[in-house]
């Protein structure tokens, strides 16, 4: 109550001022004021108080509440805006062209500042004023807004000013009825719609890229009970038939498969293992085929020790060994070599597995089922940065190579291992 009464007092006596000028002048130049100088002044006066009285009422609607902040003719907004400046100088900018009735919009990137004006409802429904309503041809007719982007750290704020269009000294005597602060209040409310819009965006994107991640290691973990459950499978058969016919054979056999059973059994959630660990099932694997294949099998490996920390799917090397063996070199009459060979080049390691078995020349009844889980298991582990591919091997057998992407740490290392030598 008391700053609308201090408004109406501020514009009364503003008027009350200039109506007393101006009467010394009228009496300089006609004697007397007179009773025309006094109806124009009481006019002047009622008009000056429905001015304020309407822009009471408009600021109340609007805002729900009386003060000096709602009824200043001049409104600041500053909002936080949690992006960084140029993302949030095009936010802002596109707020400032959503305000209705806007024209003369300049917006300048390299300043982050956007200047514009607002039009204001026209009363006379686009029709000009009369030549002799001196009131209308000097009323203001638009409002001009200066929005402000400030960078921050990750974060950036946005000051919004909304004023009329005409020279501070008018507030002595026009109100806008609330125009300037429909505009500020606007204006927040668009940007703060879009910031808001924006995190809803980002948080359903994250949903999304954790539900996919969920599914990728389910998938996983459905591939690898499809791979693992095989060599099990072949093992204990071997190692029943041993127990009939060579029962220390077949010990020695259920001795290896525990060890080998305790590299490998799966830590909760884990779908990858480095190329050590794969190495030692590896070698714990070959221990139990060697009791059946004997001085047929033979396994040379040359494994840099920096590459020995790196990460790749579970039981994806023993995959790759078990294939060699199983259509490559048991079925040849005098066995042969799996090599396991791995190298690092410009951002990249490769694993190759070979033999000098049968190769691509005979059928050995093979179902393609594990390298199609590999593949497929590459994919989801690696998207495009990984590959793998099969060929001939020189002279006789097969070479199967996986390409994948080698961390920054495991090619630092690489790097200052070569740098020694």
């Amino acid at each position: 109550m008391s700053a609308s009464l201090f408004l109406i007092l501020r514009i009364l006596f503003a008027w009350a001022v200039a109506i007393l000028l101006a009467g010394i002048v009228w009496n300089g130049l006609f004697g007397n004021e007179g009773p025309i100088f006094w109806l124009l002044a009481l006019g002047s006066m009622t008009l000056a108080m429905l001015g304020a009285v309407t822009h009471l009422r408009r600021v109340r609607l609007a805002a729900g509440r009386l003060d000096a902040a709602v009824l200043s003719n001049h409104q600041q907004r500053r909002i936080e805006v949690p992006l960084d400046a140029g993302a949030a100088f095009d936010l802002v900018e596109a707020a400032v062209r959503e305000l209705p009735r806007v024209e003369d919009i300049e917006a300048s990137r390299g300043s982050l500042q956007v200047r514009a004006k607002v039009r204001r409802t026209d009363p006379l429904g686009g029709t000009q004023p009369s030549r002799w309503n001196v009131l209308a041809r000097f009323a203001i007719t638009r409002d001009r807004v200066l929005a402000t982007v400030v960078p921050g750290d990750g974060t950036s704020s946005a000051t919004l000013l909304c004023e009329p269009d005409a020279p501070h000294w008018v507030d002595l005597f026009a109100l806008d009825e609330g125009t300037s602060y429909e505009n500020a209040e606007a204006l927040q409310r668009s940007v703060s719609r879009r910031v808001a819009e924006q995190r809803r965006g980002e948080q359903a994107q994250a949903e999304r890229s954790a539900t996919d991640n969920a599914l990728n290691v389910a998938r996983l973990n459905l591939l690898q009970a499809q791979v693992e459950p095989h060599f099990l499978y072949n093992t204990l058969a071997n190692a029943q038939v041993l127990a009939r016919t060579d029962p220390p054979r077949a010990d020695e056999m259920l001795g290896h498969l525990i060890q080998y059973l305790r590299r490998s059994l799966p830590r909760e959630h884990d779908t990858l293992s480095t190329l050590a660990e794969e190495l030692e099932r590896t070698r714990a694997y070959l221990e139990i085929l060697k009791i059946r294949m004997g001085a047929r099998l033979e396994l040379k490996v040359e494994v840099p020790e920096e590459l020995k920390a790196l990460q790749l799917p579970s039981m994806m090397l023993q995959t790759l060994v078990e294939n060699a063996i199983k259509h490559g070199l048991e079925p040849k009459p005098g066995g042969g070599t799996v090599w396991i060979l791995a190298r690092h080049f410009d951002g990249q390691a490769t694993i190759t597995v070979a033999d000098d078995g049968q190769g691509f020349g005979t059928s050995t009844g093979g179902t393609g089922i594990g390298l199609q889980n590999l593949r497929e298991r590459l994919r989801l582990t690696y998207g495009e940065r990984a590959a793998f591919s099969i060929v001939s091997n020189f002279p006789s057998g097969v070479a199967a190579t996986l390409t994948l992407p080698l961390p920054a740490t495991v090619a630092a290392a690489g790097k200052e291992e070569r740098r020694d030598v």
